[in-house]
């Protein structure tokens, strides 16, 4: 571990993520310094990038949630600093933070979605008809955000135009996706390692921010319950959607069934939650790897 060198764990940042960010870092820095690792927190909303190479940092530990953390931006700059960092690239991390462009991409490599229809900004769309070409309930995502902020579900023409207004608050762009009845589930990916999946169960109509970091009662199971082919199946599919984005490193896809019992890929996270509860740590543990472990090892392949 010492050869790593001296790390900058980036947390924080001036996303509308910024305070589970702020958790996961703590989270990350923490275990790090635990195992000896000479690991020291940054935060890019309260420091200059250059402060990165003038203290004389080897490496960085990415863990900004949303946009300037998880969109590029952050690794654009570390590649012009040539400092190494954890996770994907520049396009990977453009193209995972933009659900349009990753559904876009996943169709053309013949791998199963939502049905879907994206409305800009400023645009003329009909509610109603919209709804009736998506079976008439459907999930609203602004097409850059993160944590479930800004989403919202809607099964009437009214609602609809309500929750594209709710999106466009945070992004230009309104991925109106058709609604999807079966259990959601997430699977890790940490190196050339799929992890067990887990299937999300939660009393909230989906699961939104409140689930995600308020509720106590939402439910994570891991194992997921599957049977080992369809778990096989499920952990191929994360792996081929995490590819074919050019995503390397670590990160997460997150996966629903249709009424048939199919899967269909939600989106991809490729800075991944790392707070006590979160995902990836969770399928970790399941797979035989403790936080220590997990963050180690997501360190070491930041070499590439």
């Amino acid at each position: 571990m010492s050869a790593l060198g001296k790390v900058a764990v980036l947390f924080g940042g001036s996303s509308a993520e910024r305070e589970v960010s702020l958790r996961s870092g703590t989270a990350v820095l923490q275990a790090l310094q635990a195992e000896g690792i000479d690991a020291h927190g940054f935060d890019p909303a309260e420091r200059e990038l250059y402060a990165l190479r003038d203290e004389g940092f080897d490496r960085a530990f990415i863990v900004l949630h949303g946009r300037g953390g998880e969109d590029g931006s952050i690794q654009g700059a570390l590649d012009y600093l040539a400092i190494p960092y954890t996770g994907s690239g520049v396009l990977a991390c453009a193209l995972a933070m933009d659900k349009v462009k990753t559904k876009q991409i996943w169709q053309a490599c013949g791998l199963p979605i939502a049905a879907s229809r994206v409305v800009r900004r400023g645009d003329d769309f009909d509610a109603a008809e919209l709804l009736r070409s998506l079976t008439g309930k459907v999930m609203v995502k602004p097409a850059q955000e993160g944590s479930s902020i800004g989403m919202a579900s809607a099964s009437t023409a009214e609602q609809l135009s309500a929750a594209i207004a709710l999106a466009h608050q945070y992004d230009e762009e309104a991925l109106v996706e058709a609604w999807l009845v079966g259990p959601e589930y997430t699977v890790a990916i940490v190196g050339e390692r799929v992890l067990p999946s887990i299937r999300l169960q939660t009393s909230h109509e989906f699961y939104d921010y409140a689930a995600k970091y308020q509720a106590t009662d939402t439910q994570y199971h891991c194992p997921a319950g599957l049977s080992p082919q369809a778990e096989q199946a499920i952990q191929a599919l994360a792996y081929q959607a995490f590819r074919a984005l050019g995503a390397k490193g670590w990160g997460r896809i997150d996966l629903m069934c249709d009424s048939a019992g199919e899967f269909r890929l939600l989106e991809a996270n490729l800075v991944p939650g790392m707070t006590a509860k979160s995902l990836v740590p969770m399928a970790a543990r399941a797979g035989g790897m403790d936080f220590a472990q997990l963050v180690q090892a997501i360190l070491a392949l930041s070499d590439g």
